[in-house]
């Protein structure tokens, strides 16, 4: 973002800035003691800049809003992931999938809403994104194919050693694998 265009707290030094979000999350500090405590520190280290009440106001509601959002990434994260219990590789990857895919609907929503033209940058980093997300899935949903065959297969090899034991013909078992692996005749 242009320097023109960031907010004044974006154009504070680091240090300042991490000592803002710090005293931002005390509660025991009100939004006045915190803009009067950095532009004490502004005005010790020399730095001409002085921060209002509404910048402070409009920052510590982005950051909440920030906070809220990661908040409830978690909680949905923590909740898919008790759901799926011991094998939550290919699910979890699934869910996450989904979550960037919405992700990227809505940064796609929220750039044609905006009055200023949308970056050539910007797209092309959206299609790439959009691009390895489709591959991912695709990826996904051939290993899932492929570790179904595999327990198939596996099956079909038991129960195939298991009916000859029992003293059924070769056929019979033959015919008993294929049923299970869906092959017709």
């Amino acid at each position: 973002m242009p320097k023109d265009q960031q907010s004044s707290i974006d154009r504070l030094p680091e240090s300042i800035r991490d000592q803002l979000m710090a005293m931002l999350r005390d509660p025991r500090l009100t939004q006045v003691a915190v803009r009067e405590k950095i532009n004490a520190i502004l005005e010790e280290d020399g730095h001409p800049q002085r921060l209002s009440y509404s910048a402070v106001n409009r920052y510590k509601l982005r950051m909440d809003k920030i906070g809220a959002r990661l908040k409830q990434s978690r909680e949905v994260a923590r909740m898919w992931i008790g759901k799926l219990g011991a094998e939550p590789q290919g699910e979890v990857g699934k869910l996450l999938n989904e979550m960037v895919r919405n992700l990227a609907f809505d940064a796609t929503l929220a750039m044609a809403d905006q009055d200023d033209p949308v970056e050539p940058k910007m797209l092309r980093d959206l299609a790439v994104a959009i691009e390895k997300l489709e591959k991912a899935a695709s990826e996904n949903v051939r290993r899932d194919e492929q570790i179904r065959r595999q327990a198939l297969e596996a099956a079909a090899k038991v129960a195939g050693s298991s009916v000859k034991q029992k003293g059924l013909s070769d056929d019979a078992a033959e015919e008993i694998k294929r049923k299970i692996l869906g092959i017709k005749r």
